[in-house]
């Protein structure tokens, strides 16, 4: 038995100088206007973002100049504010140096004040984004809540991320957008996609004005649109979800139809898939979606 989730996607500027101390006390005064949310979401990069009109030298030295262990003071603050407020906290993705490298990664925070989780970007936007790919796909359990699954950006741009993320377990996938050019609007055809194609909930949280256009939005398994931001303007989308959901609509089929999870049947032959040098196999297919499932194969924070 799944309990519900209670949410809030904040659509926000980026705070352009890691000032955490007002990050601290926007998060204090929207916990204590919405009581009720268990789970704070924040845009990519919120707060690893350079000003407004900063010069393109400035931008192309912000990874260098903003990145830091993962462990590192930031990291100590956001765990401890989670802790302080008794709440989920995912404050956007942050640079992190790492083995002599800088990833775009995603941290998440509990109530206990802990990091549990950290996800690094496997699809960079190049040419324009120069860190380094992560190599791992990262889910993480909300107490009774359920399943949640990590991607950034552009990683919605491919289907394997959010396949891999549902074939884990995944009941919601978080994806942290920080997109100001006009492709937002395929972004949200994207989101409903990947929706309905893994039968989950899908949240794509993008940065407001200056910083990105906006147009955040929360999807429900079968691809409907639980609640979108109009516009690039600031505000907080809340929402209770169910994400037993899940299991209804893969049980039912989407509009009471489609059951793609469970497509194969024994006896059915191995598909080749020559473009991983792998196969969809249907003794595998759809393995590890039960949202109370220990998944293996999640990446560590």
């Amino acid at each position: 038995m799944h309990s519900p989730l209670p949410l809030a996607l904040v659509q926000a500027p980026a705070h352009p100088t890691q000032d955490l101390d007002s990050f601290a006390s926007g998060l204090e005064r929207l916990s204590r206007q919405r009581p009720q949310v268990r789970l704070f979401v924040h845009p990519e990069l919120h707060l690893a973002t350079p000003a407004p009109g900063s010069s393109p030298a400035d931008n192309a030295a912000a990874p260098e100049q903003l990145a830091e262990p993962l462990d590192g003071p930031r990291d100590r603050r956001l765990a401890e504010l989670a802790g302080d407020l008794g709440v989920w906290l995912m404050p956007g993705s942050v640079y992190e140096r790492r083995h002599g490298q800088i990833h775009n990664t995603a941290p998440v925070y509990s109530p206990q004040g802990r990091r549990v989780a950290a996800y690094r970007k496997i699809c960079p936007w190049r040419p324009y984004e120069t860190t380094t790919p992560g190599t791992e796909f990262v889910v993480f359990d909300m107490d009774d809540h359920g399943r949640v699954g990590l991607s950034i950006c552009y990683d919605a741009w491919f289907p394997e991320i959010s396949r891999n993320l549902a074939h884990l377990g995944a009941q919601l996938i978080v994806n942290l957008v920080q997109t100001p050019t006009s492709d937002r609007e395929q972004e949200l055809v994207l989101a409903r996609a990947n929706a309905i194609t893994n039968q989950v909930f899908v949240a794509s949280v993008n940065a407001a004005a200056p910083t990105g256009l906006g147009r955040s939005l929360l999807v429900d398994p079968e691809g409907r649109v639980r609640t979108q931001a109009i516009s690039a303007e600031e505000c907080v989308l809340t929402d209770v979800i169910d994400l037993g959901e899940t299991t209804r609509v893969r049980t039912y089929g989407t509009a009471g139809l489609n059951r793609p999870w469970e497509q194969f049947r024994p006896g059915d032959a191995p598909v080749d898939l020559p473009l991983y040098s792998g196969r969809m196999d249907p003794s595998t297919w759809g393995a590890g979606l039960s949202g109370t499932s220990r998944a293996e194969g999640r990446g560590r924070p």
